[in-house]
């Protein structure tokens, strides 16, 4: 959940018109008959649509030139220019004089410009000029505009190119921005649906790692997939056999915990949020990688060099304490940090990459019911922590606190986890960045670089231990959270730096940009899956394990 934020920010940040709500999120009474007759259980469970079949990304190959002959056989091109290189580097694309007037009418425009090629398909051609010193993000936002507006035309294959030597990344700019737009999030409408793009060519794309762009949008492709599900189909039964099919798919080994496993293993703080549900159905997926080469665990069952939590809450009411309609209306995406989780891992397989590292996704929905937990209750989590429960909208923090335990056993180098935690992040960055925190200040130039170079920007906040006074309570050994919500997403962070293990390397993603209207940079859904980009940068690219230097096998387990 993301809470603690003002009330008035919820309230502004969930603007729909619902003639059944009154302006403050309260529901207001309908006329007799207007709701459906209740179902049993059995009878909703039959209801349930059959989730969509996850679509089939588009083929990518390569070509050195484009001829105007392979032009016309394609519905559009799409070119990308930085500003400083002026437009000599068009005349290598056919009907250069095109590109050229193109060129100059994107510097008077704004930046992008649109016309037809002079051939008998009327090949749309679509260019765009980046600032001087672009940055990742601009690159990326520049290639989601150039789709963007070609969403009127139905496309299946298309041309891309950036002409100019600089900047490297224009060309998997606009590559990453095809994938995500080629890729259609979960639709239950019937009528015929849109030709979908099937091919897409790479002019001159030398220059950039094709293997791990793919890899990394197709892993963005399958975290938004997954988030955007409506909760009725990814209930958790659902999600733990798509999370079995994945495992299967990329030869990843699974256990499963389940509420029963939970509870041997102490894990109560989960387990609190779980016992409003109709059902036992929740439990914690562990999943786990090991490079056929390379990496420090190499071994099954080997202490891994990575650790990925994911908080799972697959509907969050808010419990006991109930959210009102506005708030509550968007929950089914407070599983995301699961789901990035999950995609993060399945490209680190799929890239074969020399990094050892398992994944842990908390799943359980928070419920109301006459078995949720409650303000007051104390909680013993699995470190023997006990945990004194303030507010039950509070809940990604507890099963955050137990899974954090459980994945610190296993002796990784280092921790990250994902969650839509905190509204407060929210409120300080707005959906466009997200918050990172730290109990290792060495890492957080990395963290920092990581967002600047893969375009999912992050902004580091405080992480010192003065915070816990606010945290400290009188009937246990810690707070669940303050009365009060400011600093929330701080005290968030301290409060889950308790259940990493002494001298382990953490790292907290509160993931405030996973859901922003009109989508962000080159994702044009509201679901953004940002953390994926982010996580593999940070891993593959800007090599995090090395900063933390060889494993201390002295450590004690």
């Amino acid at each position: 959940m993301r809470t603690a934020a003002p009330r008035e920010f919820a309230l502004r940040t969930n603007s729909r018109n619902d003639p059944y709500f009154t302006r403050d999120g309260q529901a207001i009474g309908r006329r007799a008959g207007a709701l459906p007759a209740p179902q049993s259980p059995r009878t909703a469970l039959m209801s349930v649509l059959p989730a969509p079949q996850l679509p089939r990304p588009p083929a990518v190959t390569q070509r050195t030139r484009l001829s105007e002959r392979a032009a016309a056989a394609l519905d559009a091109v799409l070119v990308i220019m930085p500003h400083q290189a002026g437009d000599a580097p068009l005349s290598q694309l056919p009907h250069a004089q095109r590109w050229r007037d193109l060129h100059a009418q994107a510097l008077r425009s704004g930046g992008t410009s649109f016309a037809s090629l002079p051939n008998e398909r009327g090949t749309r051609a679509a260019l765009g000029v980046l600032p001087r010193a672009a940055s990742a993000f601009e690159t990326l936002a520049l290639a989601g505009r150039l789709f963007k507006e070609l969403t009127s035309r139905e496309i299946e294959a298309l041309a891309l190119a950036a002409p100019a030597r600089e900047p490297r990344d224009a060309l998997g700019a606009l590559l990453s921005a095809a994938l995500a737009h080629a890729f259609e999030l979960p639709s239950f409408r019937k009528g015929r649906r849109r030709k979908q793009l099937r091919r897409i060519e790479l002019v001159g794309g030398g220059r950039i790692d094709r293997a791990y762009l793919e890899a990394a949008a197709d892993a963005n492709n399958l975290a938004r997939y997954l988030t955007a599900l409506p909760p009725n189909v990814l209930e958790a039964r659902a999600f733990r056999r798509l999370i079995g099919a994945v495992a299967r798919e990329h030869g990843l080994r699974m256990r499963w915990l389940d509420e029963r496993a939970l509870a041997r293993l102490g894990a109560n703080a989960f387990l609190a949020v779980a016992a409003g549900n109709a059902e036992r159905t929740a439990g914690i997926a562990h999943l786990s990688y090991r490079p056929r080469r390379g990496g420090t665990a190499t071994r099954a069952g080997g202490a891994p060099d990575l650790a990925l939590i994911g908080k799972g809450v697959l509907f969050d009411t808010g419990g006991t304490n109930l959210k009102p309609h506005r708030a509550m209306l968007d929950m089914h995406t407070d599983m995301a940090g699961s789901a990035v989780a999950l995609a993060v891992l399945t490209a680190l397989a799929r890239l074969d990459a020399p990094v050892s590292a398992d994944a842990w996704l908390a799943i359980t929905e928070n419920r109301i019911g006459p078995s949720a937990y409650r303000p007051q209750d104390v909680v013993r989590a699995a470190n023997g922590t006990t945990i004194q429960v303030i507010h039950t909208d509070a809940e990604g923090r507890m099963v955050l606190a137990d899974t954090l335990t459980l994945a610190g056993r296993t002796r990784p180098r280092l921790m990250v986890d994902f969650a839509t935690l905190t509204g407060t992040c929210v409120y300080a960055l707005t959906e466009r960045m997200s918050g990172i925190f730290t109990n290792e200040p060495r890492l957080t130039a990395r963290l920092l670089e990581a967002g600047r170079s893969s375009g999912e920007r992050v902004w580091s906040f405080p992480f010192e231990p003065d915070y816990d006074s606010d945290l400290e309570s009188k009937v246990a050994d810690i707070l669940q959270c303050a009365p009060e919500g400011k600093g929330d997403h701080i005290l968030a962070a301290r409060f889950l730096s308790r259940f990493v293990p002494e001298g382990t390397a953490w790292v907290h993603l509160d993931l405030s940009a996973a859901v922003r209207a009109g989508g962000l940079a080159h994702i044009h859904t509201d679901v953004t899956g940002f953390g994926v980009r982010y996580a593999l940068e940070l891993i593959l690219r800007g090599r995090v394990l090395d900063s933390l230097g060889p494993r201390d096998r002295s450590r004690r387990r």
